[in-house]
């Protein structure tokens, strides 16, 4: 929390919610885990890092999630116990997401 607070967030607000939503999908378990990497690299520059620059690991954490959660629910996308549900959006973005992500049913189905 130190950290977070200490941090000079040169974006502001939109830096620091796309820092804690990177922190929230890369999280394993009910603790929040912070990328203290991340935010140490952040706070030594005196300019925003650009956004190529996590690009790749948030998509690949968002794919890795999206594939997750298809697996776990056998490949079920919408409705009671489906992907959409399991990740708190609507079947429309998931589907789209699923798209620009070029996710397959060879990705998640087995």
């Amino acid at each position: 929390m130190e950290a977070l607070t200490n941090n000079a967030w040169p974006g502001n607000v939109r830096e620091l919610a796309n820092f804690i939503e990177r922190a929230v999908i890369l999280t394993r378990g009910e603790e929040l885990q912070v990328p203290m990497g991340e935010l140490l690299a952040s706070s030594s520059r005196s300019v925003a890092a650009p956004a190529s620059i996590f690009q790749a690991t948030f998509r690949e954490a968002e794919r890795r999630v999206i594939i997750d959660a298809l697996s776990a629910s056998s490949g079920r996308i919408a409705g009671n116990g489906g992907a959409a549900q399991r990740l708190g959006l609507k079947r429309t973005t998931l589907q789209h997401k699923i798209r620009r992500l070029g996710i397959t049913k060879a990705h998640y189905w087995e």
